[in-house]
Parts: C-alpha cells; sequence; structure tokens
C-alpha cells in the first residue's frame, strides 16, 4: 500500500506537519527534482521526499550544500523538469549566487525555492528575512500561514513558477514548518517526460550582451507577476473601519486570534497577504482608503510596512502606518503580543495579564552533548593536549554543544564551513595556536574550499574533521562520507581521507577518538609540528549506529564501590549519563552507550554486562 502521501485521489482529509503538507503540494504539482541541504526548520520536507523516494515518480538529492542544490535544480528546470529545491534562511547566502542569475535566465519547466525563517533563532545563528531576497531578485514570494496554505501554496507556487517561466520563493517560518494542521488533498496528476533542453544562448547564457536584455524581460515579468498578485485567493480585503490591519505569513494566524480575543472580529478594516511580492499595488491602495491608521503585522523586518509607507507617500494618502513602534523586530510573536499592538493602536486598556508562575526546582539543563558522543572524546582529548594555549575555531553541527565547560572547545563560530578559514585567518593574523572542528557534512558543504585555501595560502592549522557518519545534528541525514543510510548502504562513498589528500594535505592521521590513548597520542606529536595538519576522528553517531547499522548496547560503565568521590569523572567530561546522588556518583544504565571513555579517565569506573544482552 502506496504511503498516503502520495495517493493521486482527491478529497482526502489527514493531520499534516507544515514541511508534510509542502511534500504533498509539490506532488499535486506533479514535481520532478527535489534537491535540499538539510537545516532545520525544512529539513522535514527533503526528509519526507527521502522516504517517499522508492515509491515516488520523482528524482530526489541530498546536495553538498545549497548553491549546488540550487544549480542542479536550476539544471532541471532548464530541461523541463518541474523542481524544488529547499533549504533554511541561511543556506539562501550560500545559494544567493545562482539564484541572482536564476532569476535572469528564468524556469522554463518551473522552480520553487524553499525558504524556512526562524525567528527567534531557535536553531540557527541569525534571524535573517529572506523576503528581501524576493524584492532583491525579483522572485514572487508566497508565505503560508496554515498546513493547508502551505500545501496549496507549495502546489500553486510551482505551477505559477512554470507558467510564467520564473523562478518563485516560498517563504516559511518555524511555525509554519512545524505546526500541525488538517489539510484537504487535491489530485495529483499522471506525469509527462520532461521536454528536454531546447538550445537558445541568447535566453539561457548570460554574458553582458544577453545580460542586459534579461534585466529588461525580469523587470517585464515582475510587472506580470503583480498583475497575478493582484487577482491572487491568497490575497484578501475584509471588515470596514478607520482603522486597518494589515499582515502577512504566519502574522495573520497571529492576527485572527489576537481580533477574536478582543472582539474585534470584522470590526477593523484587514489586508491579509499571501501572496507578498511583487506587491498587489491596487489592492493595497483599496485597502488604504479612507482609513487614517494602519497596524502592520509581520514577523522580523518592516518589509511590508515599508512598502505600504512608500505607497501611501506616492499616492499622497494622509494615513499613520505603525508596525514596529509597536511590536519588536526580533522573534517570534504570538496572540499576546499582537492583542496588545491592536489595544495600543486603538487605545484600549490593556489587561493585567495573570502570567504562570514556573516551577521554581525545574532541573537546569545546559546544551549537552549525547551521552557516548565521540565528539565528548575528541574534545576532551584535545583540551588535555592543548588546554587554554590553543584558540578554538567551530562549525556548524552538534560539535558547537562543545562550547559550554568543561569543554569549552568553541571559541568562534561564523558560518557553514568557516571553522578552516577563519580558523586559519586568526592563526595568520596573531601567530596563536589555532584548532579547526568540522563535522563531515560540514566538510563536504563548505569546508573543502577552506582547506585548499589553507594548503595553497601555507596556514598553520590543525584541523580535527569529526567523521560521525552522519548529518546529526539535523536528523541523520546521509552525506558523500557516509556508509549506510536507512535505504541502504552508499555504493559511491567519498573517502574523507583521500579527498584531503588530493587536496594537498600530507599530514593526516585518522583515529578513532574513543581510543583515548591513541588519540592524545597523535595529538601531542601534531602539536609539535607547523603547517596544515588534519586528523579525521571516526567514529559513528551512536544514535544513528543503533538506527542504520542496528548496534547494540550490551555492556555500560558503572561506579566501583572503590570510588574516592573525587568528582573528576563530572568535571572534566560532562557526560549527561552521570549524576551525583547525596553520598556518591552514579551512572544511568539506561543513558549509558557503552563508549568506555570514562573507564579510561577514572580507574573506579568498571564496564558492566548488561543482563539479556
Amino acid at each position: 500500500m502506496p504511503h498516503p502521501l502520495l495517493t493521486r485521489d482527491a478529497g482526502a482529509r489527514h493531520l499534516l506537519l507544515g514541511n508534510e503538507a509542502i511534500v504533498r503540494g509539490a506532488l499535486e504539482a506533479g514535481v520532478d527534482v527535489i534537491t535540499c541541504y538539510p537545516g532545520t526548520p525544512s529539513s522535514e520536507v527533503p526528509d519526507t521526499f527521502f522516504r517517499l523516494s522508492p515509491e515516488g515518480d520523482f528524482y530526489f538529492e541530498y546536495s553538498v550544500n545549497e548553491k549546488v542544490a540550487l544549480e542542479v535544480a536550476g539544471g532541471a528546470t532548464l530541461a523541463g523538469a518541474l523542481s524544488l529545491c529547499t533549504m533554511k534562511h541561511v543556506g539562501v547566502n550560500v545559494a544567493a549566487d545562482p539564484l541572482m542569475t536564476l532569476t535572469y535566465v528564468g524556469a522554463p519547466g518551473g522552480l520553487v525555492l524553499l525558504s524556512a525563517d526562524d525567528p527567534g533563532c531557535h536553531s540557527s545563528q541569525n534571524e535573517q528575512d529572506n523576503r528581501i531576497y524576493a524584492r532583491l531578485g525579483g522572485l514572487p514570494c508566497l508565505e503560508p500561514s496554515t498546513a493547508q496554505e502551505a500545501k496549496d501554496m507549495a502546489r500553486d507556487a510551482l505551477l505559477l513558477s512554470r507558467e510564467m517561466g520564473a523562478p518563485a520563493l516560498l517563504r516559511t517560518t518555524t511555525r509554519v514548518n512545524h505546526l500541525r494542521g488538517p489539510v484537504t488533498f487535491g489530485a495529483r496528476p499522471e506525469k509527462e517526460k520532461p521536454a528536454g533542453f531546447q538550445k537558445n544562448p541568447a535566453r539561457f547564457v548570460p554574458v553582458p550582451a544577453f545580460s542586459r536584455p534579461m534585466h529588461v524581460r525580469l523587470l517585464e515579468t515582475i510587472e506580470k507577476l503583480r498583475a497575478e498578485a493582484e487577482k491572487s485567493p491568497y490575497n484578501r480585503i475584509s471588515g470596514k473601519g478607520e482603522i486597518g490591519v494589515a499582515a502577512s505569513g504566519i502574522g495573520r494566524a497571529y492576527l485572527a486570534d489576537a481580533l477574536a480575543e478582543l472582539g474585534l472580529a470584522g470590526k477593523v478594516k484587514l489586508l491579509e497577504l499571501g501572496f507578498t511580492h511583487p506587491l498587489p499595488e491596487k489592492l493595497c491602495l483599496k485597502f488604504l482608503k479612507g482609513l487614517s491608521t494602519v497596524l502592520v503585522v509581520e514577523e522580523l523586518e518592516p518589509v511590508l510596512e515599508n512598502d505600504l509607507r512608500v505607497l501611501a507617500q506616492k499616492r499622497g494618502l494622509n494615513v499613520a502606518i505603525r508596525g514596529k513602534d509597536v511590536l519588536p523586530r526580533n522573534g517570534e510573536f504570538s496572540v499576546g503580543l499582537v492583542a496588545d499592538a491592536l489595544r495600543t493602536v486603538l487605545k484600549l486598556r490593556k489587561p493585567q495579564r495573570k502570567v504562570c508562575a514556573g516551577t521554581a526546582d525545574l532541573p537546569q539543563r545546559a546544551p549537552n552533548l549525547c551521552a557516548s558522543c565521540p565528539h565528548r572524546a575528541t574534545y576532551f582529548a584535545v583540551k588535555k593536549v592543548f588546554g587554554n594555549d590553543a584558540v578554538y575555531s567551530s562549525d556548524i553541527g552538534c560539535y558547537t554543544l562543545g562550547i559550554l565547560p568543561p569543554l569549552a572547545a568553541a571559541d568562534f563560530l561564523l558560518c557553514m564551513g568557516s571553522s578552516i578559514s577563519a580558523g586559519s585567518g586568526a592563526a595568520r593574523a596573531a601567530g596563536q595556536t589555532v584548532v579547526g572542528f568540522i563535522g563531515d557534512s560540514t566538510f563536504f558543504h563548505s569546508g573543502i574550499t577552506g582547506l585548499v585555501n589553507a594548503v595553497f595560502n601555507r596556514h598553520d592549522i590543525l584541523l580535527v574533521i569529526m567523521d560521525n557518519h552522519t548529518t546529526a545534528m539535523t536528523g541523520h541525514q546521509p552525506n558523500p562520507g557516509v556508509d549506510k543510510t536507512i535505504l541502504g548502504d552508499n555504493e559511491a562513498k567519498v573517502d574523507i581521507e583521500a579527498v584531503c589528500r588530493g587536496l594537498g594535505v600530507t599530514r593526516i592521521e585518522t583515529v578513532n577518538p574513543l581510543h583515548h590513548k591513541k588519540m592524545t597520542a597523535i595529538l601531542e606529536k601534531m602539536k609539535a609540528e607547523r603547517g596544515v595538519r588534519v586528523i579525521i576522528a571516526r567514529e559513528p553517531c551512536p544514535l544513528h549506529a543503533r538506527r542504520v547499522y542496528g548496534a547494540k548496547v550490551t555492556r555500560v560503565a558503572a561506579v566501583s564501590d572503590s570510588c574516592d568521590q573525587c568528582g573528576r569523572c563530572l568535571d572534566e567530561l560532562a557526560c549527561p549519563a552521570f549524576h551525583k546522588t547525596s553520598s556518591k556518583v552514579e551512572i544511568n544504565p539506561l543513558l549509558c552507550g557503552g563508549c568506555m571513555l570514562c573507564l579510561q579517565v577514572c580507574t573506579h569506573i568498571k564496564a558492566r554486562k548488561l543482563e539479556g544482552k
């Protein structure tokens, strides 16, 4: 029986995650090619396609980074394939180079870029608002606020892109990606093979002589898209009065609840925008007409607020436009926040809110690496050898969790793949010893170019590639270096050590970091050397090993009765399997993954066979 998301019939109703709804919408459009680089909050979109791929009539790939993902999708649409490319918001920075030219070249088969923004930095290094990319590149932008809209807009954005021959941006935010709501399915069509690439250099090769007319065509396309936005069912006006509220994206959902809470539903004039770029100016002017004040509800940047202010100024409208003076420019909104902004604008009295007091004795849980994570063993050995004498250049991945004491192995971080190049710069500037850390997936994403640069420019850096055989932080997606995935063996594995040698690195050691004595000895040796040195610390993530390799925990660590309660295991390892009672240190056998690193640190800890294993 096929997966419910693959049904071709219309009318079924399912409770879906926003990201699952996007998958269904793409299937209803007849998507041919899906590419991605995983990243929260977008990850469930490609992960769902990956699981569906053995049964699906589409091509799916995890690309090595977002730029490559968009380029693969871009090539596919030039060959007539309906294509979807997914990433989190910061990934669009990596993909910006092809994106800015794809809008010139166009998308004959249709191409949607899903940008999942993260207001509140739930799992990201910044809160950038990627609606600005739509304005920079000249892309139509659609912003869902419910699971149903996530499905419908994914479908309609793909079909619009194909119809207009222009790439489109589907911009979501964390709350939309991870909400769960009812979704009514449309039909899923039978597909035809993509038409194939039609040679036309004047259209598809952006050398200067061709780029200039391409830009003119893009500007003409934007006006055609504006006409589509004017009549889009995702943009609508309702209500009445002299006070108006304009909202986009998830702001529309918060606004609906806030109006209901205040008893104002239907009593103020509303402009709801789901197809937000190009701005439907005629619809906006119709909304602004006769209003004295407008409140704009949008998370992050004042994009719509500024658009409306410019439009009002151009048309000489005497209307006060408010937004970021009563709503924050950072973080996620809430119904209460929007309700308070409405009260301010409408000059209503704000009630005293009853705040639920937190329980005083809730345990404090600092971010920490999992029990038995091999990264802990790597950091423990590095700190033992280098202590505070080295600067630690970190990167994006689970290993960033090594930032807190006692490991304290992250001194600075810029972006994906930056640990090698930024670490090289720090070492060159001040002559300090720099140890860089990077994961296997991040190495393939954008670490390789930094390593090429370090070799070519003769930088002095010790790089530790923490190869745990998966992309652990975003949900265990495969990368080119993995042995196995949930769908089977990786028959095209790319060997990290061979890549490093091919890039010109001559000093390389590969070691299991759980072998503490050997790991420490290699670090001691490389500490005395100079130039680009690479240690590949290779051991599977224990969660991945259980799920994909079928590994089982047969023995765990236990504190013996001879323990002198010195507390070194707690102070230096910070393994979450350890805890301290009033009288002694203990190890939770349910949390212990059996890595046995602690046995190599303390002679009072012994291995214990699990019963029945």
